[in-house]
């Protein structure tokens, strides 16, 4: 065990890793396949290993910690992004990560952790826990953008009605950053909900109405014709009722 407590501080590590530590690749390799027989560390996937807690062996480490080590530009975005905060009500399985570089997903510790494209940059922060992430700003960004892909409608209202604030400067940061007309029409009819919550001021809505031409867009795929209705403001057909889902416990659209 003499080098466990150095991969214990490691938390997560490759074998490049373990190499840069021991200076012998040769060594290197021998330690982990000792360490792996002995349970002092699993294998997360191909060349990602953690270490393991000896009491309960368990990871040292959260799998949003894990996350950010897939690869070099990994971090935690979209639905479980909003789940590091703390804004779900509810256990998911599924811990969606972006990458400049795409991996195939794949399951450790009985989580599945799955690729999404990294559309921007910016937004993304290291926090103190070693947790690579978007931040709120930019989360809610991601998640109006891609409910329909990622986590539903539902899941995405039920995280925006649980957020005490959200730095408009930001929000429209990330909009930009995007640039895409239609994630105007879709931020500025869904955060119009969540207004007094959020805080966010009638100059964050007239930015976001600012950027829209003459396209009428739907709110989502597979929108329910009978209970739609057009909002003139944000040139959008959606649900006559957005909030509706929450009480009824059920998502018009399935999202996912």
């Amino acid at each position: 065990m003499k080098h466990y407590e150095e991969l214990l501080d490691k938390g997560c590590f490759t074998w490049e890793d373990v190499c840069k530590m021991l200076g012998n690749p040769n060594t290197a390799s021998n330690l982990i396949q000792n360490y792996l027989k002995k349970g002092y560390i699993k294998s997360v996937k191909r060349n990602l290993y953690v270490a393991v807690n000896l009491v309960d062996n368990m990871p040292v480490v959260s799998h949003f910690a894990i996350a950010g080590h897939i690869t070099p530009s990994a971090y935690v975005s979209h639905h479980s992004a909003f789940s590091y905060y703390g804004y779900t009500n509810q256990v998911f399985y599924d811990v969606y990560v972006s990458s400049a570089s795409r991996f195939n997903s794949f399951e450790f510790d009985g989580r599945t952790y799955r690729y999404v494209m990294s559309r921007i940059d910016e937004g993304v922060e290291k926090k103190a826990d070693g947790v690579t992430v978007t931040d709120l700003e930019r989360t809610i960004i991601d998640g109006i953008n891609d409910f329909e892909k990622i986590g539903g409608l539902e899941e995405l209202l039920r995280s925006l009605s649980v957020i005490p604030y959200a730095d408009e400067s930001k929000l429209l940061r990330y909009l930009e950053k995007y640039r895409k007309q239609v994630l105007y029409q879709k931020a500025g009819y869904i955060l119009e909900h969540f207004k007094k919550d959020m805080k966010l001021s009638d100059g964050f809505f007239e930015q976001c109405s600012s950027r829209l031409s003459e396209s009428v867009r739907y709110l989502h795929r597979g929108l329910n014709k009978d209970n739609a209705q057009y909002n003139r403001r944000w040139q959008l057909f959606a649900s006559r009722d957005l909030l509706s889902v929450l009480s009824e416990g059920g998502d018009e659209f399935a999202g996912i």
